[in-house]
């Protein structure tokens, strides 16, 4: 699971909640062959599902789920809302284009299609969890990954695109997600060597990361806060960060580090002595695990996200 919290202005949202109770009465049941959902529901072939069949489940073996089942999601009790049909195509075409193309361009169809999930639930809102912060999409054993907020995803081209506000929703809820869980089911696959969790023992923030924005963890070693919540989502969110901003956007990151000392002791060289060790450690377990070069898959999926923001 990903999560962000809502200190940023982006994801705070208000919810206004209105609830409505009113009497029941018993009524025959009826046919029970006409009962929707009890066999599997059918609906007409859209265009959508031509579309999806001809670039999703043909080329990768993946399905997507956009028809609403609330029963899809970990937490049914979540106020959730269906994603908006003219967003589907929009949002499936991006992802293939900077993350399943640079995948299968350096890896090949056949890594890509053995080990990317096999399913995509779309949700059009995100969720907002009681600690704080927002869910933007889960992975449920390698196989299954929800994606989340599609329904505020705009690209270059789409009717209203902001630069500075969309392209930071879309990379979050939807790259970064899909990337940081891509990284889990290729470690739980083959996992990660473990010497990368001594490169910042003693500096995880724990159940706390949720109290820290991405500008302290960064001080202390760590890509963002989340990834300061534990050794996999510390290297699964490094993997995200690193693809989506390319070489030079992580470079500049390490640097950004400021002089001084944060606030658990770590001073600026042991920062970026850190973050390095971790970008070592990254590209050497792609090359050795999979035989990927990271650098030119970086290359690419930069390039790819340059073109869609």
């Amino acid at each position: 699971m990903i999560s962000k919290p809502t200190s940023n202005p982006l994801y705070v949202m208000l919810l206004l909640l209105g609830v409505v109770f009113s009497s029941c009465k018993e009524e025959k049941i009826g046919d029970v062959e006409n009962i929707p959902g009890l066999g599997g529901d059918t609906w007409a072939q859209s265009n959508i599902d031509k579309w999806i069949l001809d670039n999703m489940t043909t080329p990768y073996n993946i399905s997507v789920k956009y028809k609403w089942d609330q029963f899809e999601f970990s937490d049914i009790t979540k106020n959730l809302v269906p994603p908006d049909e003219k967003q589907i195509i929009p949002l499936l075409s991006s992802i293939d284009k900077a993350w399943a193309k640079p995948y299968t361009e350096i890896a090949g169809k056949v890594f890509f299609n053995k080990y990317s999930p096999k399913i995509f639930v779309l949700s059009g809102s995100v969720e907002y969890n009681l600690d704080g912060s927002v869910t933007g999409g889960q992975a449920e054993g390698g196989r299954k990954i929800v994606m989340m907020g599609i329904n505020t995803f705009k690209i270059k081209g789409m009717p209203g695109y902001d630069a500075k506000t969309d392209s930071i929703f879309a990379k979050f809820f939807i790259f970064h997600v899909i990337q940081h869980e891509f990284g889990h089911i290729l470690h739980m696959n083959k996992n990660y060597p473990a010497e990368y969790k001594s490169i910042s023992a003693g500096k995880y923030y724990g159940a706390n990361w949720i109290n820290f924005n991405d500008e302290d963890a960064l001080r202390d070693g760590f890509v963002s806060s989340y990834a300061a919540s534990g050794f996999d989502d510390d290297f699964v969110e490094t993997i995200a960060i690193m693809l989506m901003e390319g070489k030079q956007g992580f470079d500049k990151m390490v640097n950004s580090i400021p002089d001084g000392t944060s606030d658990k002791g770590t001073t600026r060289t042991q920062a970026q002595a850190a973050l390095r060790q971790k970008e070592a450690m990254i590209v050497a377990y792609y090359k050795n695990s999979w035989n990927i070069d990271f650098y030119e898959l970086q290359k690419k999926t930069r390039s790819a996200m340059l073109e869609l923001f």
